[in-house]
Formats: C-alpha cells, sequence, structure tokens
C-alpha cells in the first residue's frame, strides 16, 4: 500500500498549483479531465503525460515541461489541434434563449435570460468551445479573439530547484 506522507502531499499539492498555474484555464475538458486543475494534479502525481492540452500549444507543453521535469513531448493530437486563442460569438438574431449554451459555460461568460437572447462576454470567453454543441440553433460560432494574449497565459516560469 502506498501512503503519502504529509510532506510528500504537501509537496505534490505545490506542484500541482504550479502546473495549473501555467495551464490556461480554458476548463475544455481536452485533455481527458473535466477542468485544468485535476490535469495539473494528474501531472504532479506522474499520471499523465504533459502533451494533453491543445490551448496551451507547444508553448505549454514546454512550460510544462520546465516545470514537472518531464521531457518535452510533441502536442497529443488525439486532443485537438494548436490554435490561435478564440472566443464564442452568439448570433443574437437566432439564438432562441434555451440557456443551453450558459449551463454548458464552465466559466459563466454567456449572459441572457429564458426566452431571451444571450450574447458573450469576450472577455470571459476561454474559447473552450463547450457551448457550441448543445446549441439547437447553431447559432454559436467561434471566432478570433480580440485579445489573444488574455486568453492563452504561457507564463514563462523558472525551472523547478
Amino acid at each position: 500500500m502506498n501512503v503519502e506522507t504529509a510532506p510528500e502531499r504537501s509537496a505534490l499539492e505545490a506542484l500541482a498549483t504550479r502546473i495549473d498555474a501555467a495551464l490556461p484555464q480554458t476548463q475544455c475538458g481536452r485533455c481527458g479531465y473535466p477542468a485544468c486543475r485535476p490535469y495539473a494534479e494528474a501531472i504532479a502525481r506522474g499520471e499523465a503525460p504533459i502533451n494533453r492540452c491543445p490551448p496551451g500549444g507547444t508553448e505549454g507543453v514546454r512550460t510544462l515541461a520546465r516545470i514537472s521535469g518531464q521531457p518535452v513531448l510533441p502536442l497529443d493530437r488525439e486532443c485537438g489541434a494548436e490554435m490561435p486563442p478564440r472566443v464564442a460569438l452568439i448570433d443574437e438574431e437566432v439564438c432562441i434563449g434555451c440557456t443551453k449554451c450558459i449551463q454548458a459555460c464552465p466559466v459563466d461568460a454567456i449572459v441572457g435570460a429564458s426566452k431571451l437572447m444571450h450574447t458573450v462576454i469576450a472577455d470571459l470567453c476561454t474559447g473552450c468551445e463547450l457551448c457550441v454543441a448543445p446549441c439547437p440553433v447553431d447559432c454559436i460560432a467561434m471566432v478570433s479573439a480580440p485579445h489573444a494574449d488574455v486568453h492563452v497565459a504561457r507564463p514563462s516560469l523558472p525551472c523547478p530547484p
């Protein structure tokens, strides 16, 4: 039985926190985990590779390699392709106000009310695309992010000691 000591848990928690801070916080689930924090925890425990985050891209993989001590790997194409940051845009003329997009958004970037049109707060949208599939009238498009540097934070962190 593998029992972690308190210092080992603390070290894993600190590593997971550093990894999580380096992830783009899209909460898209493309990595196979429901959000960035669970993916960071799995990387810290050595249970997940560092190359499963398309929104973080190649630079994100390099950053995660520095933090985790793992070798740099090519981005896992099964998780999706690297692309410039995007945000959701709702065609307000077509929106029927069903609220399915609001329910799907992991960061509360969509505002509106039942049977009224909805809109996306672009500065809050992470570009996860989780709002697109549930829309029954196909009124949500993904467009280039107006402030690309805001939506994909790829910090350059120093190597761990």
